[in-house]
C-alpha cells in the first residue's frame, strides 16, 4: 500500500501563504494532502528550523516545496527524516556552507537588489534590526510582471518583509544531496536572476522544468504548471 506524501508549501520573501492559493486548489483537486504554513522570514537558520519542525510533526512522508527564499529553507529543513522530496519554484538552491549572497554573487544582480526599501524592527535586548521590502512602484515589474495589475497592487501592499541578515547566513545542510529534487525555472524572473535558479538546480541534479515568460510570482500566474511539477514529485515518491 502506497502513502501519498503531504505537500508542505513554503512561501518566500515579500509574500505570504496565500500566494499558493491556486496551487493548493490544484493539489486538493487531485486528492493530495497539502498545507502552507507561514514563513517567519527572520533568518535562514531559525526559519529552516521552523520548517523542519512543521515537517517532523506530520505523520507520513513529506514533500517540501520552496518558492524563492523558501528554497534555501527547504534545502536545510529537508534533512528531516520523513522528507522524501524537494521542489524548488523560482528558488535559491544553496550548497552547504553557502549564503544566498554568495550564490547570488556568482551572477549579475537582478533588478530586485536596487529596488529594496529598508525598514527596522525591534530586537529584544539589542539594537533594531533591518528588514527589506520591494518598493511598491517597482513591485509589478520586479516580482509579478505576468500577474494582472489589480492583483499585483494587492500583493505589493500586503508583502511581508525579509530580515536583511538572511542574505548573509550560510546553509547548514544541503538536503538535495540525499533527497530527490525538482525545480521550476521562471525564465523572465526579475527578482532572482534565472541563471541563479538554473545553476542551483543543475548543481542539485534536479529534474528541471523551465517556463518562458514566467515572472517570480509564477505560483500566482501559472498555478497549474507549478502544481503539475509538484504532482510529478508526488508520483515519484509515493
Amino acid at each position: 500500500m502506497t502513502t501519498t506524501p503531504t505537500v508542505v508549501l513554503i512561501h518566500g520573501a515579500f509574500a505570504d501563504a496565500t500566494a499558493w492559493s491556486g496551487v493548493i486548489s490544484e493539489l486538493q483537486g487531485q486528492g493530495v494532502p497539502v498545507i502552507a504554513p507561514p514563513n517567519p522570514l527572520r533568518g535562514l537558520a531559525s526559519d529552516a528550523a521552523y520548517v523542519a519542525s512543521v515537517a517532523a510533526q506530520i505523520d507520513g512522508p513529506v514533500i517540501l516545496v520552496g518558492h524563492s527564499y523558501g528554497g534555501a529553507l527547504i534545502t536545510v529543513a529537508g534533512v528531516a527524516e520523513n522528507v522524501v522530496g524537494l521542489v524548488y519554484v523560482a528558488a535559491y538552491v544553496p550548497e552547504e556552507g553557502e549564503s544566498l549572497g554568495e550564490l547570488q554573487g556568482r551572477f549579475p544582480l537582478s533588478p530586485l537588489v536596487s529596488n529594496l526599501k529598508e525598514w527596522t524592527y525591534p530586537v529584544p535586548g539589542g539594537d533594531p534590526a533591518v528588514e527589506v521590502t520591494i518598493a511598491e512602484d517597482a513591485f509589478p515589474s520586479v516580482f509579478a510582471a505576468d500577474v494582472p495589475a489589480d492583483v499585483t497592487r494587492i500583493l505589493a501592499a500586503a508583502q511581508r518583509p525579509l530580515a536583511a541578515a538572511a542574505f548573509g547566513e550560510t546553509a547548514s545542510a544541503a538536503a538535495w544531496k540525499t533527497k530527490p529534487s525538482w525545480a521550476l525555472i521562471a525564465a523572465a524572473d526579475e527578482a532572482i536572476n534565472p541563471d541563479v535558479e538554473r545553476f542551483g538546480a543543475k548543481r542539485a541534479g534536479a529534474t528541471i522544468v523551465e517556463l518562458e515568460g514566467a515572472s517570480h510570482a509564477v505560483a500566482v500566474s501559472q498555478p497549474k504548471a507549478v502544481a503539475d511539477l509538484i504532482l510529478d514529485a508526488v508520483r515519484a515518491t509515493s
